[in-house]
């Protein structure tokens, strides 16, 4: 087991090797009910999380949904979330133990719009089933295609649970979220690995998010970081108007540069180094890691960090500082693995 924001996690159920290739190949299953989760109501909910996030929320109908970035005015990233809407209100899913921290900060702009934020990480429990067998799967229980977009969403009987499915690859090629009542989150457990579904623990799961290039806020994102340097295109509307931060993005986009940005390192040897270790070029820090595993696509640690503009050209040649040795490295191109 592992801990992580106070949770107790499988590190994995026997075999992590099995288990990423469940994630690769088939359908892996994860408890993800750790992550912060809340309900927005309210006429104006639409509209007040318009201005405040960096994505097209008013755009969205119900059964759509978005991911997003909740920015400071200098453009530092307070929160990544993702934003789905149905007929009465929005659910966000939140880094996991910022929901409290988070809903006091949008809260602090709520000034006459009819909107009310409502902490929910209790009320849910959310099951991640990847891979490219997910769907399939998912549509056996449902007795019913589930032809959705990314972030889309539907409410579906899972066996004999009602739950919320939500297109959300979280790192496979495909993959899905199911949202249920708390109460019910071991019946369905039960019924997704009576289906085929594969128990997957922390350690493949970490592998496959840092082989996809996607970076975990409150390690490879904080408040000390611009949206920009993330590189997270996927999150910016230019085209949707004002909100907090909206100045600072879009500079950068259409005047100026970063000065760092979020690279992706391939190392040789067989060390894993540690979270927060320089990155060197001519001995001059250029960067820091933020997350490394070893790749078991690659066969090689593979590692994130920011790294100086001057030297994000993919193949360019640095060094990592452990405290035991100096690791060679080349800048690789995000996602590690396609």
């Amino acid at each position: 087991m592992r801990e992580s924001c106070g949770w107790l996690l499988p590190a994995h159920y026997g075999d992590p090797a099995l288990e990423y290739r469940a994630l690769r190949e088939g359908a892996g299953l994860a408890d993800r009910s750790l992550m912060g989760k809340a309900v927005v109501t309210g006429r104006d909910r639409a509209a007040f999380l318009h201005g405040m996030l960096s994505n097209d929320i008013k755009g969205l109908t119900p059964g759509q949904g978005c991911p997003a970035a909740f920015l400071d005015a200098h453009g530092k990233v307070t929160s990544l979330l993702s934003v789905y809407a149905l007929e009465d209100r929005l659910l966000l899913e939140l880094p996991p133990g910022s929901t409290e921290k988070t809903l006091q900060a949008i809260d602090h702009f709520l000034i006459s719009e009819k909107a009310c934020l409502e902490p929910a990480d209790e009320a849910f429990s959310v099951l991640s089933l990847q891979g490219p067998g997910a769907g399939a799967l998912l549509e056996r229980l449902a007795g019913r295609a589930l032809d959705l977009a990314p972030y889309a969403h539907a409410e579906v009987t899972l066996g004999e649970t009602a739950a919320r499915v939500i297109h959300r690859a979280e790192g496979a090629r495909a993959g899905f979220q199911c949202w249920a009542a708390a109460p019910d989150g071991a019946t369905l457990w039960e019924a997704l690995v009576s289906a085929g579904g594969r128990p997957v623990g922390v350690e493949a799961w970490e592998v496959l998010r840092v082989e996809a290039g996607i970076p975990l806020y409150g390690h490879d994102v904080d408040e000390t970081v611009i949206l920009p340097e993330t590189r997270l295109e996927h999150l910016v509307s230019y085209t949707k108007g004002c909100y907090i931060g909206q100045e600072v993005v879009a500079r950068v986009k259409y005047r100026g540069h970063v000065n760092r940005a979020l690279a992706g390192l391939i190392l040789e040897g067989d060390r894993v180094p540690p979270h927060g270790v320089r990155v060197l070029a001519d001995g001059t820090e250029v960067g820091r890691v933020t997350s490394a595993v070893l790749s078991l696509a690659l066969g090689v640690p593979i590692a994130l960090g920011y790294v100086r503009r001057e030297h994000l050209e993919p193949g360019t040649a640095l060094v990592v500082e452990d405290a035991e040795a100096q690791l060679p490295a080349r800048v690789a191109a995000l996602p590690f693995v396609p």
